[in-house]
Order: C-alpha cells, then structure tokens, then sequence
C-alpha cells in the first residue's frame, strides 16, 4: 500500500510535469510556425526580387542569375526559382534547368484565382506568386529548405527534453520534501493519539492552527473523543448501577432462603416468605426486561421495520394495555384540535417501540402521581404530532432534569418516594431519537409535563 507521501509526490510530479510538457509542446510549436513564416517571407522576397529583375528591368537570364545569387547574403540551400506561363503552358524560365519537374508536380495545385500559394514537401517549403501583366499570366515559384531554421528546432527539442527531464527530477525531490513538510503536522497527530487511553481519556489532540483542513480534523477528532469519554461514563455508570440493582434482590433472596432454612416453621411463614421472594422476583424480571428493551433499542437501531403508524389509535391500544396491568392506573386521553387530515395523524415508525415508549411515559406518570392518574393530550399541527403527559406529582428539581433521561438516574425525591430502577426514561430518549423526534420536560409544583413531538406524513 502506497502511503499518502508517495501518493501526493506523485501526483504533484504528474501535475507539473503535465503542465511543463504543455508549455514545451506549446514553445516547440510556435517557434515552428514563426520559423516556417520567417522562412516563407525570405521565400516571397526572392520571389519578388525575380519578377522585378526579369519582367521590369528585362535582363537576360545569366544576369537575372547572378543579380538574384547577390541580392541575398545567405544562400537557401537547394534553392529553385522558376517562371510558369499559364497560357503556353511552359517554363518561362528557372535557375535550375535540370529540375524543372520537381516544381511541375506543383502546376497542378496552382489556383488562378489566389495571389499567393504556400507549399509543403518533406523539407521543401514553396511559395507561389500570381502575377498578371497585360494579357499574360505567370506564376513564379520559389523552393528551398530551410536548413537553418531545422537545425534550430532540433537544438530547440533537445533543450526542452534535457529541461523537462531535470524539472522531473527536481519535482520528485522537492516534492518528497514538500510532501514530507504538508504532512509533519500528521505525525505529531498520530503521536499525540497514542498517547490517550481509556484510563486518561480527558486528554485531547492539540493543534496549533485550529481554521486550517487538519485543525478541523483535529477539532472533529476531539469531539469523538468527548462522544467516546461520554460512552465510557455512560458505560461505567450503567455497570455499577446494574450490579448495585441486581445486587439488592439477589442478596435479599438468598437472606430470606438462609433465614428459612436455618430451622422448620409454620406454613404462614413460609407462604410470607415465598410472596417476598416472588415480590423480589417480579423486580428481577422487570429489571432484566427493561435492560433487555434498552439494549433492543440500541441494538435494532438501524434495522428497524418502520411502517405508517396511526398515533391516536396507539394511545387508546397503550392505554387499555396499561390499564389492564395496573387495576389502579386512570389514563386520561384529550385530543386537542383533532385534524380532518387523516395523514395528520400518521407517523412513520417502529409500532412496537413507539408502544413501549408511551407505555413508560404513562406508567411513569400515574406512578408519581398521588392518585395514580396520567392526562395525556393529543394534537397535531404544522406537520407534527405534538403528545403531552401530565402527571400531578411533586416537581423534578431543576438539577436534576439534564440527567434524567440517564440510565439508571433517579433523583433523590423519585427514589424515596416510588420503587423503579431508572431505566424507563433512557428507553423513551433512544426510541425518540431513533425516530428523529424531541422529547422534553416541563416541571413546575403543579406538576411534571413530558412532551413528545414526532413528525406525521401531513405536508407542512
């Protein structure tokens, strides 16, 4: 596997590399095209220079030879100059005799209509001039090969490959080093996290630019730190609390089997001691059972069926459900401004778990409350389905709302004055996330409001 330094070494080579054989490619290509212009222009002035010599001053062709040899210092190599008549069809005249076919294979290509012709064939560069004068029509035609201007471009392709080569070189280098330097900040990073372990977990990863791309890293790695030190708190407290509440019972039981057994009695003793122990029992069971819903919630969160759920008519089922446990319980339901709109009150969601969730407000209600009575009140507006449980009981103390929805939270007022093990409240706030929803609570010395807000299938 490669590691990120080699990756971005390369790609930065790559990157660059790309751009210098564009700008090379691009130098290499416009040097030609002013080299082959420059050359053409030298073409056409000779080409000009033959036709005023020959047709203007009437010179006989040894002197139209030399006067076009003289009028140029540097020589063209393989230089041909010819004169072609369009109406007789024959070569006029030319500095090379014995190759007159090489611009006859051009006659063919010559357009009356054009002014001026430019030709390529292998190294020859040609240039054709129209000229017209009275009733005559002639071309000439000047060849040659641009030797210098092919020397210059090979010494051109040479420069920019041996350019390109060190620049590569020089890139790989400097961009290990570059890469090297970007990613410094890492390593300290990496070291820093070695060095937190669950026993010291309220250290943090410190980074001396917080706005830059690593200190966002940085920032979002502590905050899973404080996610991750919560859940060990969390973890801790829900273990101590379980072994503590398992503990009493199970102590409990095993005194009253010590105290039974260590001599015979009557069976009014036993019978007492046999409903004691089913008492501690039943706590037993309702305690593995609420851990079993917590633990449920949690676990199922992300494979949860979720369906239409019809929230009014789940109350009434959680109501009568409730009520038929607990002989003792009243259940209250009020449907404040009750919508037409059937998708109004229909949320979507897990029905068994929305039922435990109203179930343990409810039961949590009509057991702090001194006559055992929940009012629930239901209501539906702006795309929300809005569920209220009243209960009469004594306030919650400001300090301890925030933890309330803890597991295994019980304040000092609800412990003393009702039996339960704090864990019903933790069901209701992971149900209630797992359905994006909010809950919250209102206490005052009337009494303790919990407020369950979902979203129904209502559009806003």
């Amino acid at each position: 596997m490669i590691n990120i330094r080699t990756r971005l070494t390369y790609q930065f080579v790559f990157l660059v590399t790309l751009i210098l054989l564009f700008f090379s490619v691009g130098v290499y290509f416009f040097s030609k095209l002013y080299l082959e212009k420059r050359f053409f222009k030298r073409l056409q002035d000779r080409a000009i220079t033959t036709t005023t010599l020959l047709f203007d001053l009437q010179q006989t062709d040894s002197t139209v030879l030399r006067l076009i040899d003289s009028a140029d210092k540097v020589p063209l190599l393989n230089e041909n100059i010819s004169i072609y008549n369009d109406k007789t069809k024959e070569v006029l005249f030319s500095t090379n005799p014995a190759n007159t076919q090489f611009h006859q294979q051009f006659i063919s290509k010559l357009d009356s209509t054009s002014q001026s012709l430019y030709l390529h064939q292998n190294d020859y560069q040609i240039v054709a001039i129209h000229l017209a004068r009275g009733n005559g029509s002639n071309w000439v035609i000047v060849s040659g090969i641009d030797q210098p201007g092919i020397e210059a471009l090979n010494d051109l392709k040479k420069i920019l490959t041996v350019m390109v080569l060190a620049a590569i070189l020089l890139l790989g280098v400097s961009g290990w080093l570059f890469a090297d330097r970007a990613l410094a900040p890492m390593s300290g990073i990496i070291q820093q996290v070695n060095t937190i372990f669950p026993a010291n977990m309220d250290r943090r990863v410190e980074h001396p630019n917080q706005s830059d791309e690593i200190g966002l890293l940085v920032a979002t790695f502590n905050q899973l730190l404080d996610r991750i030190q919560q859940a060990l708190n969390t973890q801790k407290m829900f273990i101590a609390n379980v072994s503590h509440e398992l503990k009493n019972p199970l102590t409990k039981i095993n005194s009253q089997i010590d105290v039974a057994l260590i001599q015979k009695r009557n069976p009014e003793t036993y019978e007492r001691t046999l409903q004691s122990l089913q008492e501690d029992a039943r706590s037993l069971t309702q305690l593995t059972n609420t851990l079993l819903e917590l633990a449920n919630t949690s676990i199922r969160a992300n494979t949860m069926y979720f369906e239409p759920v019809r929230m009014d008519e789940l109350l009434w089922e959680t109501k009568t459900r409730l009520q038929d446990w607990h002989e003792d319980y009243t259940v209250q339901l009020t449907f404040t401004d009750f919508p037409d709109d059937e998708e109004a009150l229909i949320t979507q969601g897990n029905k068994a778990s929305l039922q435990v969730l109203l179930m343990n407000l409810m039961d949590n209600a009509c057991k702090f409350s001194p006559q055992k009575t929940a009012t629930v009140d239901f209501r539906s507006q702006k795309g929300k389905i809005i569920i209220s449980v009243f209960n009469e009981g004594s306030q919650i103390p400001p300090a301890d709302l925030p933890h309330i929805f803890q597991p295994f939270f019980r304040g000092n007022a609800t412990a003393q004055s009702s039996k339960g093990h704090g864990v019903g409240l933790a069901v209701v706030a992971q149900v209630t996330q797992m359905h994006k929803g909010e809950i919250t609570v209102q206490s005052t010395p009337k009494g303790t409001t919990f407020i369950l807000t979902l979203s129904s299938l209502a559009p806003f």
